[in-house]
């Protein structure tokens, strides 16, 4: 059922909202005596979830007594980046989810299911796995924190996403990631129905019941003043997953008119690290990008390819050689039918040869960059003339060049209005 529910286009949700919204939906679900928290790691620091989880410890006082961050593949929080996100949480309470080991598997969704909704391209079966804590912790509640808003695998992020990849396993992670990659990820993007979401949702229909999981979805608006709450949504069914997956398609899709012939994309270095994280630039403004255009990515923070050590090996031996190339590869290596994430983040992260994308590393070599398949240019260089604290999202004019400035991808997804249509 929904427990709380509040947004629209205009709203302007403040941090007593939020408290109040999700105080009143926990009043009632009434008392619990073993609560865990499921919250997004520091790559979601704008989703509020830090705001939620701080209103969630408060709330439970000691009865909260596991924080796990649902981080999939990417590296552990560290205790920098948990004071910063969680201010005003125990530290002490944080628990690193291991995707490689310590998992309960509780069933799997079968391939002629997987084959139906793919509509043939994949038939191999998804194990419905996830950090053993869930099962194992004797919780009687736990929450899933975190932010509604378009996904390049799973079409909208959060809901049974949240469960089943930010605590999931490194097969079904892989099986999930590559399901989306060959479903073509324009056809994905913005939509709360999806392959990936339908096998989710399954798992979580089928073998998930006996879990008491609580989802709080927020939905944020990036906006040149900065990111504003637009809705808060708790409840434990698809409704209100829904609900928020409408609203976020309102207020996170960008439909412009006309193709965009230079796009500049600004990534926090508090945030982006990698460019398995980093492409979201990539991922959310290729069905904008006019044929032949050029997409700039400035990257203060870019230190590594990928956030897993094995993940980054493959990107830099393969390097983002796109869709055909990538299934070819697949069909050769090992390395690559083991690690099928991997293989469908080189595809997410190639242009398909229709526009040139740009790194601007604050961390990695001219060599590096150019070696995965990206053109390079200075960082320095490149943030006198594209200035982040100068600019405003949108168009902007630069020396008689206009650009189409974003100061952070993973708060929405742009494309042209004739393109959404074709997908």
């Amino acid at each position: 059922m929904l427990y709380f529910e509040t947004g629209s286009e205009k709203a302007n949700l403040s941090l007593k909202d939020l408290k109040e919204g999700l105080c009143s939906a926990l009043d009632k679900l009434g008392p619990r005596t073993k609560v865990l928290a499921i919250p997004p790691d520091i790559t979601r620091f704008y989703s509020r979830a830090g705001d939620l989880t701080r209103i969630a410890y408060d709330y439970y006082g000691s009865a909260l007594t596991d924080i796990l961050p649902a981080i999939g593949t990417h590296t552990p929080m560290t205790t920098q980046e948990i004071n910063r996100m969680y201010s005003g949480v125990d530290p002490g309470l944080f628990r690193v989810h291991d995707w490689r080991g310590g998992l309960t598997t509780l069933g799997e969704v079968p391939g002629d299911f997987v084959s139906q909704v793919s509509g043939g391209k994949i038939d191999y079966s998804w194990p419905a796995q996830v950090d053993k804590l869930l099962t194992e912790g004797g919780f009687d509640l736990i929450l899933s924190h975190g932010q509604v808003v378009p996904h390049e695998v799973a079409g909208m992020a959060n809901y049974t996403k949240n469960i089943f990849v930010g605590t999931g396993g490194a097969e079904g992670i892989n099986r999930s990631h590559f399901l989306g990659a060959v479903c073509n990820m324009e056809t994905i993007m913005g939509r709360a129905d999806t392959p990936v979401r339908r096998v989710l949702n399954y798992a979580s229909d089928h073998f998930a019941k006996d879990l008491p999981i609580v989802y709080v979805h927020t939905v944020v608006e990036g906006r040149r003043e900065g990111p504003i709450t637009r809705g808060l949504f708790v409840g434990d069914d698809t409704e209100c997953f829904t609900k928020a997956a409408d609203l976020s398609l309102k207020v996170n899709f960008q439909m412009l008119d006309r193709p965009l012939n230079k796009v500049v994309v600004y990534l926090d270095p508090h945030e982006y690290k990698s460019t398995w994280l980093g492409n979201k630039s990539i991922y959310r403004t290729r069905m904008a990008m006019a044929d032949g255009g050029e997409l700039i990515i400035l990257a203060p923070g870019l230190k590594e390819f990928g956030e897993d050590k094995e993940i980054d090996r493959l990107i830099r031996k393969y390097g983002y050689i796109g869709t055909e190339e990538v299934l070819s590869a697949i069909r050769e290596n090992e390395d690559l039918q083991t690690n099928l994430s991997a293989a469908a983040h080189l595809i997410h992260g190639s242009s398909e040869g229709r526009f040139t994308v740009t790194y601007c590393p604050g961390k990695l070599t001219k060599e590096e960059i150019e070696s995965v398949n990206f053109k390079y240019a200075e960082l320095d260089k490149m943030m006198k003339t594209y200035d982040p604290a100068k600019l405003h999202d949108g168009f902007v004019e630069i020396g008689g060049d206009t650009v189409y400035f974003i100061s952070n991808p993973g708060l929405g997804l742009w494309s042209t209005r004739e393109r959404f249509e074709q997908t």
